[in-house]
């Protein structure tokens, strides 16, 4: 397994959120409740600007919280800040760097731990197999497509293997067919390395193909599992 030989027991709760609090900008979601086991595909979706993308960051610890607790490999990171949280993020646009390669974004949280040079260069050249970007390690976002620079987004995310990869609507300006390239990708993925995915989506086709869990934003209101899916035909007129 890509993912390394650590075991995690499958009902492990890898993120949890207890009756959490997020204010901004007069914007409120209130008492956000929600668990996804270790391993688990979750899909985290709503309408245009009802707080997914703010969830998230939460989770990242990239937005602060009002009252409330949450909670990464059953441990309270309430008041952790990002970099010990281990979690890779695949921000909406990438966010790649101009002046890196394919191969220096693949092997850069590792570079920042100070690892070996081998074993960065091991791990890259790993991540490019998985993700089909081989033929692209030397060369610079500039010129990349969509789906490309979204792939090296995945693989820097994953790069240190985190205990969950965070994916803020990664797939929303691509064209039909990459769409569909890379929803096969990240199922692929996901099932090779086993991480704990929380994707952010406002599409409803893309939530059915990937979510083992689906978390749905309704009315300000968090709801998972079975209670989500009933809401998903409300969604289909809504969105």
């Amino acid at each position: 397994m890509i993912y390394g030989s650590r075991v995690i027991p499958e009902q492990f709760v890898m993120i949890q959120f207890r009756n959490v609090n997020i204010l901004l900008n007069g914007f409120t979601l209130e008492k956000v409740n929600f668990r996804v086991p270790s391993g688990t595909y979750a899909v985290l979706m709503g309408r245009t600007g009802c707080g997914k993308t703010t969830i998230l960051e939460a989770a990242c610890g990239l937005r602060p919280i009002a009252a409330g607790q949450v909670y990464l490999m059953d441990r309270e990171v309430t008041m952790l800040p990002p970099g010990r949280r281990n979690l890779g993020l695949v921000p909406q646009d990438g966010a790649l760097f101009s002046t890196m390669t394919v191969e220096e974004h693949l092997g850069f949280a590792l570079r920042v731990l100070k690892r070996p040079k081998q074993d960065i260069k091991n791990r890259a050249n790993e991540l490019a197999g998985l993700l089909g970007i081989d033929h692209l390690m030397h060369r610079r976002p500039l010129g990349l497509s969509g789906g490309e620079r979204q792939r090296v987004a995945i693989g820097r995310a994953l790069a240190a293997k985190p205990d969950v990869l965070c994916l803020d609507e990664p797939l929303s300006a691509l064209d039909e067919q990459t769409h569909t390239e890379m929803t096969q990708l990240l199922r692929r993925v996901h099932q090779e390395t086993g991480v704990t995915v929380l994707h952010i989506t406002h599409n409803r086709h893309e939530a059915r193909a990937l979510a083992k869990l689906l978390i749905v934003i309704k009315d300000g209101k968090v709801l998972e599992g079975d209670h989500a899916r009933l809401l998903m035909a409300d969604l289909d007129n809504e969105m």
